[in-house]
């Protein structure tokens, strides 16, 4: 360390203050000395200077409240201040930096390593001669995989092996060839395996190939029964290819490189593809603190190496700010690649698909672990007194007055809680037109059954409006007796209204609370609106319904509380919806015809499925 350099004597915003225009290394220390985050600029004196002024991101506000001090190291060039900057990183492993923590979260398939394999889903890699394929990129599409293979390849399916005398009820119903009973050879069950192994490497065509081979050896042995078998395989197989919704890769070796961040959290995704297949993906979930360029070009430097060489392409969404850390693979490693964005549909195709993945990891986070952050920040700002770990959120739904809802949802620290979702459906209005009564119906049914019920009480509640819906809901509030902050967040501006404030709480832009506090609004209005849209959709098709020779108002009532929508109902199998409203076969589809012609017409919105699927709070 240059003890030249350091301003260690000063504050980091004095110590920023006196940083000069050159390329160089800076360092955030701890008050104990411990660095913090190690970054590299072209200009100290600029870079360094963003930290105080102007617009700051909320992890920016962080990390200079976390610093105790300030220090920089000058370079001669912006590429020297690179590998500075990446050995200083692998020395001291900078809390806020990127440190490349796996975050492999993803299922794959496994095949054990049995004198009778098994073939499951899997999130642990075991070590002892089982093959694996994946990881996935969704839960969906392991699983379809997973119910081919269960449908065509008659594998057991038991953890534990025993002999038996006669075969399980998979036997029966040909899901099983049943080994532990002596009904195949291990040379026949090891055929099935082989062919697993080859549908989960993507060689369905080599697959494919061998069994219009066996099927036409059948047909020769007339061995009519077993042609029929594989002639159905090959056809679920090849249909089963055209809607797995994988992506056409071209041919060649590239890497796809994306990443999402949401505050300090931000996942990075690598799918892999070798001569035009996708051979696999990483996925690493970090902090950084600095910018996403900043974070991105930390990741290409340490995620490639000796034994892992960039190949000859790699794609990111957006390649700028990361010439250095190319320039800088190249002469560490000696390796010739591309940094670009796709713009072939192909490439974007598969860079979309890596993006989703590591946006679906950052909700996960998210989900997983809470929103701490936000939480402390909410608190400071409405001068809470203490974390509001469960927040409830109101807001109310209606089209001219009509089908008039209230929704309830939950956050439990920084995460919906969904099994404490309700809706409901507003009775004292008779077709009026009055958020505000509805606002203190809902309040008062609600905390009337909690208090009733002794069950807990949220620390924050938060109302979808201003002054007036806060006031309404507050009124409520103090009539029951119960001491909890009410908060407004008007839809304009986006700003708080607490409970006999004159002035609102205006959050930054990108800070944490605003973030929170606005994704309880948005789900509370997406609750909301879906239930008033069901409960419309209900009124439009009774009538229809009705008009079926047949179906009467009691049936209606039945078919449309049984599935919500005429989308639903026309979607459904008519021996279901016979048996559902004690129905004649012919009524059935009479039913679905009328259906289908009204949802085609555009008669009703198709609510959402969560709300169709919630039930109304009493």
């Amino acid at each position: 360390m240059d003890d030249n350099n350091s301003m260690a004597s000063l504050s980091p915003r004095e110590s920023a203050k006196k940083a000069p225009q050159s390329p160089g290394v800076y360092i955030w220390r701890s008050a104990d000395g411990v660095p913090l985050y190690i970054g590299k600029a072209k200009s100290l004196k600029d870079r360094l200077s963003s930290y105080f002024t102007g617009k700051r991101e909320a992890k920016t506000r962080l990390l200079v409240t976390k610093a105790a001090s300030l220090e920089w190291i000058l370079t001669g060039s912006e590429y020297d201040a690179l590998l500075l900057e990446n050995n200083l990183i692998k020395r001291h492993e900078p809390r806020y930096n990127v440190n490349l923590k796996d975050g492999k979260t993803y299922p794959s398939v496994r095949i054990t390593n049995e004198e009778y394999p098994r073939v499951f889903r899997t999130r642990r890699i075991i070590d002892d001669g089982s093959r694996y394929f994946g990881p996935y990129p969704s839960a969906d599409i392991i699983d379809r995989y997973l119910d081919l293979i269960r449908r065509l390849f008659p594998l057991r399916r038991c953890r534990t092996m025993r002999k038996r005398e006669t075969p399980c009820m998979y036997y029966h119903i040909g899901r099983c060839s049943a080994p532990c009973a002596g009904k195949t050879s291990r040379e026949e069950y090891m055929e099935q395996v082989e062919r697993v192994a080859a549908l989960l490497a993507g060689d369905s065509d080599t697959l494919l190939g061998k069994l219009r081979g066996d099927m036409a050896s059948a047909s020769v042995r007339m061995e009519f029964e077993k042609a029929a078998a594989l002639r159905d395989t090959i056809a679920a197989i090849e249909a089963f290819k055209g809607d797995t919704g994988t992506v056409d890769f071209a041919q060649g070796d590239r890497d796809y490189v994306a990443w999402h961040a949401d505050g300090s959290l931000i996942s990075f995704v690598v799918f892999q593809t070798r001569a035009g297949r996708l051979v696999g993906r990483d996925l690493f979930r970090e902090r950084s603190f600095g910018t996403e360029a900043e974070a991105a070009s930390e990741f290409l430097a340490n995620y490639y190496d000796e034994r892992r060489l960039p190949p000859p392409e790699l794609y990111v969404r957006d390649p700028a700010g990361l010439e250095l850390a190319a320039e800088y693979l190249r002469a560490q490693l000696g390796a010739e690649f591309s940094v670009a964005s796709p713009t072939e549909r192909r490439h974007e195709a598969a860079m979309a698909m890596a993006y989703h993945n590591a946006r679906e990891d950052i909700v996960k986070r998210r989900r997983e672990a809470g929103d701490l952050e936000a939480l402390e920040h909410l608190r400071k700002a409405l001068e809470l007194e203490s974390l509001p770990e469960l927040i409830h959120g109101f807001d109310i739904a209606q089209l001219s007055g009509k089908h008039t809802v209230a929704s309830l949802v939950a956050f439990r620290n920084g995460a919906p809680e969904k099994k404490s979702y309700r809706i409901f459906k507003i009775r004292s209005l008779e077709g009026g037109i009055d958020d505000f009564a509805a606002m203190r119906e809902a309040v008062a049914r609600h905390f009337t059954r909690l208090a009733n019920d002794e069950s807990e009480l949220p620390d924050l509640l938060l109302i979808d409006g201003g002054r007036g819906q806060v006031s309404a809901a507050q009124g409520i509030i103090e009539a029951l007796g119960i001491d909890l902050p009410v908060v407004g967040l008007a839809k304009e501006n986006e700003e708080l209204w607490p409970v006999g404030s004159h002035a609102p709480v205006v959050l930054p832009k990108d800070s944490p609370g605003l973030r929170l506090v606005v994704a309880v609004r948005d789900e509370a209005h997406r609750f909301a609106t879906g239930m008033n849209q069901k409960l419309r959709g209900k009124s439009v098709g009774f009538p229809i319904l009705e008009a079926v020779k047949g179906v009467g108002p009691g049936k209606a009532r039945t078919i449309m509380d049984a599935f919500g929508s005429l989308r639903a109902v026309a979607e459904a199998e008519p021996a279901y919806l016979a048996k559902i409203a004690a129905l004649s076969g012919e009524t059935a589809r009479a039913i679905q015809a009328a259906a289908a012609r009204a949802a085609a017409a555009g008669v009703e919105n198709a609510p959402g499925s969560e709300a169709a699927r919630s039930k109304a709070a009493p």
